[in-house]
C-alpha cells in the first residue's frame, strides 16, 4: 500500500533534516571522491603538484577566467589581494555591515581601516547608494560582498570605482558562479576572492580558498606571496606567507567541480519551491532576487519578528536552522574601538534580530521542503 503524504511527513517528524547534510552530498558521489583521495595518497602529492594546479587550471576554464591561485582558505584571500594592491597603513577600505568578519578583519591585518556601510533592505547586500559618501581621500578600495548567493549591483560600484580611481575587490565567499547581468561574481574587479569551506556551494573537506584574476602579473605576485614570496622553491623574490591548497583538497575540489553545475540548478530550484510555499504567510518576508540575477542559494534566508520562537519550534521538529549572521560588523565588540552605534547602521542593526536560515543544499528534497514549510505555517498559525 502506498504511503500517504501524512504517513512520510510523520517519518520526517522523526528524522532530522540538518541545515546542510555534507555526508549526503559525500554519498552521492562517494567513489569518485574516494577515487581522487587514493590517488592522492599514492602519489603522496600533498602539497602543490599536478593535483593542485589541475584544479586551478579546471576552475579557471569552468569559471571563464585567466588565472586561479589556489590558497589555503578565503579568508588569506582577501589578505593576499589587499596585500599585493599595496593597501596598508593611512588606507581605507570600504565593505558591507553584515559579512562574516573575514571581510573586514583583513583590512585591519593589512594596516589599513574598515569603513563599514550600510545594506540594502530588499536584497541585504551593501547599499550602492551609499557607497559614494563613505569615501574619502584614504580610500583605496571597496569590498562589495555577494552575500547568500546573490550578486550586488555591479554596475554601480563598477561606475563608483572607476570614477574615483579605487579597486573594486569582489567576496565570492558565498556566490560560486553567481550571475549579474550576464556576468559571473568576480570577473568585474582586479580580483576576486572564494572559500571553500565545506559547507560552500563548492566545499571541500576543510579549509580552503582560491584568487581569480584576469591580471597575469597580479596573479604572479599574489601566487608568489602565498608561496613564501618564491615561484620556485628557494628563490624568494620577496617575503611572503604560507598560504598552500593542499593535494587533498584539489583533488576533492576538482571532483566537486564537475557536479556544481547540477547542484546550482537544483538549490534554485528548491529556494523556487520554499519561497512558492511560503509567500503570503503573514509573519515572514521571503526573500528577493535581483532582477538580472543568477542568484546561487548558498543561503536561503527569512525575516520574522518571531526568530527566536520560530527557531525553537523547527529544532523540536527535528529541523536544524542557523543565522547568517547574528551580530552586524560594526556592533561587534571587534569595532568597538570605533564608536560606532547601531543607528548608524540601521538597516544591518535591525535584520540582525529577525534573519533565518533554513535548510539549504542540493540534496534536499520536495518532500523535505514541504514538511520545513509546513511546519512554519503551523507555528505562524499559532502565534497569530
Amino acid at each position: 500500500m502506498l504511503e500517504t503524504q501524512l504517513d512520510l511527513f510523520e517519518k520526517l517528524s522523526s528524522m532530522n533534516i540538518p541545515f546542510v547534510d555534507l555526508k549526503a552530498q559525500y554519498n552521492s558521489i562517494k567513489y569518485d571522491i574516494d577515487q581522487a583521495i587514493e590517488e592522492v595518497l599514492e602519489t603522496t602529492a600533498f602539497i602543490g603538484g599536478r593535483v593542485v594546479s589541475d584544479f586551478e587550471d579546471q576552475f579557471a576554464k569552468a569559471y571563464g577566467v585567466k588565472n586561479c591561485v589556489s590558497v589555503a582558505n578565503g579568508t588569506d584571500s582577501l589578505y593576499i589581494i589587499m596585500k599585493m594592491l599595496g593597501i596598508g597603513k593611512g588606507d581605507e577600505v570600504i565593505t558591507a555591515a553584515n559579512s562574516w568578519i573575514s571581510s573586514s578583519e583583513t583590512i585591519t591585518q593589512v594596516g589599513a581601516l574598515p569603513v563599514f556601510v550600510d545594506i540594502d533592505p530588499k536584497f541585504y547586500s551593501i547599499d550602492e547608494t551609499l557607497i559614494e559618501q563613505a569615501i574619502t581621500p584614504r580610500t583605496k578600495a571597496i569590498i562589495p560582498v555577494h552575500l547568500q548567493g546573490q550578486m550586488c549591483n555591479m554596475d554601480i560600484i563598477m561606475d563608483i570605482a572607476n570614477r574615483h580611481g579605487i579597486y573594486v575587490i569582489e567576496d565570492c565567499a558565498q556566490s560560486h558562479f553567481s550571475e549579474f547581468r550576464g556576468i559571473r561574481a568576480g570577473l568585474h574587479g582586479i580580483a576576486a576572492s572564494f572559500s571553500f569551506y565545506p559547507g560552500k556551494n563548492l566545499g571541500a573537506y576543510g579549509d580552503a580558498g582560491c584568487i581569480i584574476t584576469n591580471d597575469d602579473s597580479f596573479a604572479e605576485k599574489c601566487k608568489m606571496f602565498a608561496r613564501h614570496g618564491a615561484l620556485k622553491k628557494h628563490q624568494h623574490r620577496i617575503e611572503g606567507v604560507n598560504s598552500r591548497l593542499d593535494g587533498l583538497q584539489a583533488a576533492i575540489l576538482s571532483v566537486k567541480l564537475k557536479s556544481i553545475g547540477s547542484w546550482t540548478d537544483k538549490r534554485i530550484a528548491n529556494a523556487a519551491l520554499y519561497s512558492s510555499n511560503l509567500n503570503g504567510i503573514h509573519g515572514i518576508t521571503i526573500p528577493q532576487v535581483r532582477p538580472e540575477t543568477v542568484h546561487t542559494f548558498h543561503l536561503y534566508v527569512i525575516r520574522t519578528h518571531h526568530r527566536e520562537g520560530l527557531a525553537d519550534y523547527l529544532k523540536d521538529k527535528g529541523i536544524e536552522t542557523a543565522v547568517h549572521y547574528p551580530t552586524a560588523l560594526p556592533n561587534l565588540e571587534a569595532y568597538k574601538y570605533m564608536g560606532h552605534r547601531p543607528s548608524d547602521f540601521p538597516i544591518a542593526s535591525e535584520f540582525q534580530n529577525q534573519i533565518l536560515s533554513l535548510p539549504m543544499y542540493p540534496e534536499l528534497t520536495e518532500l523535505m521542503i514541504d514538511y520545513v514549510t509546513d511546519c512554519i505555517k503551523d507555528f505562524f498559525q499559532k502565534v497569530r
